[in-house]
């Protein structure tokens, strides 16, 4: 005979339950772990104070990184004190290990930017990308105008390439290219002052003077360093005051530098990047620094 009993839960009933224990520990699980990780990232954000020696690596391996180093980005980063970041970096010059900017520092590699060789050593460095430069800054020349050309060897190499013309006005602090367009017809004008023998060129107060009652159409100038962020410098500080006289005589402003003169800093600043009108250079400059320059209102010319 067949029973019709009530069916039996109690099989299913567990296997229901144990699913659900399955499912509630694996969210539990996943929850403990997204706040030990949650942990994890806060305490990752408090950073623990490094030791000094530490502390210094840090700053060396962030300049080899970015080419330079800021005393107010490393006081924040680091949350310490400008006077402790400018001890560590004087202390890390002494050792040779950096060089100290204003407001900040550059890798000791960067150190040559900060000397003053004489013109002899420098025209033997990049003759062919200068004399493109010369003939380029040439052609932006008409015949009538009155220019500038303060001294160094890219500079020397535009006068050459302008004795073609006829009629110029050449004002000039630089006793080399005085003589190299004594030849010419162009009116000289041979301003007056200190002369720097490294760079043969005349500085100081006398020659500032005498450029305030100047006007040129174009001054063409020759720089050691070219930084975006700070504008044109050359390491001596009479120099870089006659140049910023001269930028302040002439309608247009061109420098004229080769390739290796980016990104560096000298230690004199004559202008900002805002004072510059034209930038004159070589095919070796990358992409992407042409464009920088051009995206900061700069003409370009790359020869």
């Amino acid at each position: 005979m067949l029973h019709f009993g009530r069916p039996s839960y109690h099989g299913v009933g567990c296997a229901w339950l144990g699913a659900g224990w399955k499912k509630l520990n694996a969210v539990f699980a996943r929850t403990s772990l997204a706040h030990l990780e949650l942990n994890e990232m806060k305490k990752s954000k408090v950073q623990s104070p490094m030791l000094v020696e530490e502390r210094r690596q840090h700053i060396l391996s962030l300049i080899q990184k970015h080419g330079r180093v800021l005393v107010d980005e490393l006081s924040s980063s680091l949350d310490l004190s400008k006077i402790t970041i400018r001890k560590d970096l004087d202390y890390l010059q002494a050792k040779d290990l950096l060089v100290r900017t204003h407001g900040g520092a550059l890798p000791a590699q960067a150190g040559a930017s900060l000397s003053d060789p004489t013109i002899q050593e420098k025209g033997e460095l990049h003759h062919e990308e200068k004399v493109k430069i010369a003939k380029a800054a040439a052609a932006m020349i008409s015949e009538e105008q009155c220019i500038i050309l303060d001294s160094g060897t890219t500079t020397t190499e535009i006068a050459r390439a302008i004795l073609s013309f006829r009629h110029l006005t050449v004002i000039t602090n630089a006793l080399n290219i005085a003589a190299d367009l004594a030849r010419s017809d162009f009116e000289i004008i041979l301003i007056g002052g200190t002369l720097r023998k490294n760079s043969l060129s005349v500085v100081g107060p006398l020659a500032e003077d005498v450029l305030k009652e100047m006007h040129a159409d174009i001054v063409f100038i020759g720089v050691d360093g070219f930084d975006l962020e700070v504008g044109l410098t050359t390491p001596n500080l009479l120099e870089a005051r006659v140049n910023r006289a001269m930028v302040k005589a002439a309608a247009k402003v061109v420098a004229v530098c080769d390739s290796s003169k980016f990104n560096r800093r000298s230690l004199s600043l004559i202008v900002g990047t805002s004072a510059i009108d034209h930038v004159i250079t070589d095919s070796k400059l990358p992409e992407e620094e042409v464009k920088a320059i051009r995206d900061a209102g700069i003409e370009v010319t790359v020869v």
